[in-house]
């Protein structure tokens, strides 16, 4: 095409046709910039977060983890993910979790974080990610991801097909119930997990929550640890935690968590041995509806071990022959788990070798002294009831320990013998 006017067309309208084109060009130049300045502005804002939105420490803390190996995903995202959020899986005290798919056929389940001020919501985000996100092991959920944006703050696991394990463990479940066989599985898994956290990672992790809700099993009912909501990083040279207000849950929680003691890696594994003897008995493990000697299982196991009526408890619990042995073991290590004192207390990768019975497992010391005529159930600061046998913020009720070494098995497995 040629750019020589047409000799047809006087000066006058070749001049005003140049004008012209000249016009129509400016017009898209200008058009073209206005269209790329939005882009750029709507891509900026969704990038980055509000910057009255973030506090410096949370800031500070995103950045870090963008080094770290969690995704960071955007809300629409994860909004086209789960579906606008339809599919609920369930929901918790910090969080309701969804189930969501990406395109690449990924199965997640995002936990979106809910909570009565930012500051929770931030402590519990930042307790997740900077621990569960820096560590890989087969029995610990894996975090995929995360999205800290003003709508949205939420955290994607890996999908686990089967739940969690109070689905299965339980007589009420009659239709989900799993063999004695497989629960020994899946409380050596556990184990391992929290052994790992404690005993391998670059800096320890105390989980803090430790029970078969936070315990979830995947299509082939292997375990994962989960909810690192309480969980804590520490420096292996401090032997001793700093803990403000209490953590964990009643029931399963170590009882230096709810009175003024030091704190250890050790409060998880009290915290693992509830929850064997509920993986061994299959049953809670406080239940009212049984006789009043039966009610709370662990007392009542140690009671049975003690006058050496261990088979007896196996007929009640309606444990089969062929698993005796196995459940037997599970008890003696539960009762070690769960002595009052951390200092008796076998650290995990022990607790891991006691249940695969490649170490002898020594016998366990009353580990309830202290709560001959009372139900031990803890309660938060501040509100004791009756069925405790000691006040929550007086130590001076409870009896005085001095510790000495014992044989070379227990020396071996961090135990010590507690002595009045």
């Amino acid at each position: 095409m040629s750019s020589t006017p047409d000799p047809g067309l006087s000066s006058g309208e070749q001049a005003a046709l140049v004008v012209a084109s000249l016009v129509i060009i400016a017009i898209k130049i200008v058009i073209v910039v206005v269209v790329c300045h939005k882009r750029a502005k709507s891509q900026s804002e969704s990038a980055a977060p509000d910057s009255l939105f973030l506090t410096l420490t949370m800031d500070k803390f995103l950045k870090d983890m963008a080094r770290e190996n969690p995704i960071r995903f955007t809300s629409q995202q994860l909004r086209i993910a789960t579906d606008n959020f339809t599919n609920l899986l369930g929901s918790g005290g910090f969080g309701t979790v969804y189930k969501g798919l990406f395109s690449n056929g990924t199965i997640v389940a995002v936990k979106v974080l809910y909570g009565y001020s930012d500051k929770k919501i931030e402590e519990q985000f930042m307790a997740e990610v900077s621990t569960i996100g820096r560590v890989h092991h087969f029995n610990l959920v894996r975090l995929y991801g995360f999205c800290f944006e003003r709508n949205l703050r939420a955290l994607v696991y890996e999908y686990m097909s089967n739940g969690s394990l109070d689905k299965f463990l339980y007589r009420e479940n009659k239709n989900k119930t799993i063999g004695l066989q497989r629960l020994h599985e899946i409380a050596v898994g556990t184990a391992r997990g929290i052994a790992y956290l404690h005993e391998e990672c670059q800096q320890r992790i105390i989980h803090y929550d430790i029970k078969p809700g936070n315990i979830l099993l995947d299509a082939h009912f292997y375990p994962k640890v989960a909810d690192f909501g309480l969980a804590k990083l520490s420096n292996r040279e401090n032997t001793h935690v700093t803990m403000t207000g209490g953590r964990g849950t009643p029931g399963y929680a170590a009882p230096e968590l709810w009175m003024p003691f030091p704190i250890t890696h050790k409060c998880d594994v009290y915290s693992f041995g509830m929850l064997l003897f509920e993986i061994a008995g299959r049953r809670r493990n406080l239940d009212d509806s049984l006789p009043e000697s039966q009610e709370w299982f662990p007392k009542w196991v140690w009671k049975k071990f003690e006058y050496g009526e261990l088979g007896d408890l196996m007929i009640v619990c309606e444990i089969e022959e062929k698993d005796r042995e196995t459940a037997e073991r599970m008890f003696k290590v539960a009762l070690l788990c769960v002595q009052h004192k951390p200092q008796l207390r076998p650290v995990m990768s022990i607790v891991v070798k006691m249940l695969e019975g490649a170490v002898e497992i020594p016998a366990p010391s009353n580990p309830f002294p202290h709560m001959m005529f009372a139900i031990p159930c803890p309660v938060l600061p501040g509100h004791v009831t009756q069925t405790s046998s000691f006040n929550d913020s007086d130590s001076s009720q409870l009896p005085y320990f001095s510790y000495m070494r014992g044989t070379p098995i227990m020396r071996k497995h961090e135990i010590e013998i507690a002595s009045t």
